[in-house]
């Protein structure tokens, strides 16, 4: 399987992350700053690559009646903290403990080119991956198992050609053609909801899309959060304060938007201070008085959350883990109205607005100016968070990958019968 091309990687760096830091990145000696040309043919060619990894009869005949159930999970590569990848690792390190053993694989990566050194990545970033989990820097090493789990469109187009598996899952966290322009992207991602795997979603949102619209077999888990860190802290003065998810670079974070709508609300309320986490924004003209905390440790945005009367967290996908985590923080989640977030959120918990600025801002300073009311969602909020668990999300998903994996080798011992 061919790598990622270089100088069509680095473009895409370009485009997501600035000429800055792609030239600093490339002082690092990881790759070119200035790449020559776009090779579209072989960034893509894994889209076209059919070549099948065959089933193994002699391997599934060892491993057919092992009471601990193989999962191997073929993964994109990360960077430090991501979200993502956290959720992966969270359930694979749960299934481990329910009875399951995994694999973990890389596809594509170009930082990681032998096992010592993801392992030793994963060490780091990621210790909520157990030491039991087997890690691998690329697809070529990948064994026999009873269920193998694409976790990311790309990732999908080599689960599709390996067969040496009973089952294939697909850990569906995000509607993925969102994250692009609608186009040959788009496509690519799409098409993988139409490959026949059995998707596990993060929420209904995703699993009656996938079911409705795809006609996939598919069922969900909700979201808990790490009650280590995300913990209730009553605020230590009365400063009003907002909190702003603010991600410019992920266009579907609506940071436009929000931003907007904060500035609109300090207008009217000059006293408010804005803490802003998830990217770095001291590139952008911000006139109202504010702190830039940057990319950040959860442990920094767990006290960022205890510190604020709101929290403005806007999504045009999925809803993401923060606004339980806010919940469990004893602030209060601002999200934008929508089945993709209504799934697990709802008015008596959280506070619901439309996808308009000055709606934001009208919604937001009537609860600045009706503390009893916040206070009552505040309360709601942190009821709800404390009621969830990672652990019973994960009991669901084993039952569903057993259930899986007991459905498809029925099939596979009736085709051999006939």
């Amino acid at each position: 399987m061919k790598k990622h091309n270089v100088v069509y990687r680095t473009l895409r760096y370009v485009k997501n992350h600035g000429i800055k830091a792609t030239i600093e990145r490339a002082k690092q000696g990881n790759e070119p700053a200035v790449p020559p040309k776009n090779d579209v043919i072989g960034f893509f060619s894994f889209v076209m690559d059919q070549k099948p990894v065959d089933f193994n009869p002699e391997q599934y005949r060892k491993h057919k009646n092992d009471k601990k159930k193989i999962l191997n999970w073929v993964i994109p590569e990360m960077g430090p903290g991501s979200g993502g990848h956290t959720t992966i690792f969270r359930f694979i390190s749960h299934l481990e403990q329910l009875g399951f053993h995994s694999r973990v694989y890389l596809y594509m990566s170009p930082s990681f080119q032998d096992n010592a050194s993801i392992r030793k990545f994963l060490k780091q970033y990621f210790p909520l991956l157990v030491p039991e989990v087997e890690v691998y820097c690329d697809v070529s090493q990948m064994k026999f198992a009873h269920a193998t789990v694409a976790t990311s469109w790309t990732t999908a187009y080599f689960v599709r050609k390996f067969n040496n598996t009973i089952s294939k899952f697909y850990f569906v966290q995000d509607f993925e053609p969102y994250f692009y322009a609608h186009g040959s992207e788009y496509e690519f991602a799409e098409n993988t909801y139409r490959m026949g795997f059995r998707g596990i979603t993060a929420g209904d949102w995703l699993r009656d899309l996938m079911r409705n619209q795809y006609g996939m077999k598919a069922d969900s888990f909700s979201f808990s959060y790490d009650d280590k860190i995300y913990q209730a802290k009553e605020k230590k003065d009365k400063k009003r304060r907002v909190f702003f998810y603010a991600r410019p670079v992920t266009p579907r974070r609506d940071f436009e938007l929000g931003i907007l709508a904060i500035n609109e609300l300090c207008r009217r309320m000059p006293d408010i201070e804005v803490i802003f986490a998830g990217w770095d924004v001291s590139g952008y003209e911000i006139p109202f008085q504010h702190q830039n905390l940057g990319t950040v440790t959860p442990e920094v945005l767990a006290d960022a959350y205890s510190m604020c009367d709101m929290c403005l967290v806007i999504s045009n996908t999925n809803l993401s883990l923060v606004p339980l985590e806010v919940m469990a923080c004893n602030s209060v989640a601002v999200c934008s109205k929508g089945a993709n977030s209504t799934w697990l959120i709802n008015d008596e918990n959280a506070i619901l607005v439309e996808y308009d600025p000055m709606k934001i801002a009208d919604t937001m300073e009537y609860y600045f100016r009706h503390p009893d009311e916040l206070a009552q969602i505040r309360k709601k909020g942190l009821e709800f968070a404390r009621k969830t668990s990672w652990m019973e999300e994960a009991k669901k998903v084993c039952q569903y990958i057993l259930k899986g994996i007991e459905e498809d080798e029925k099939i596979r011992a009736d085709v051999h019968t006939d």
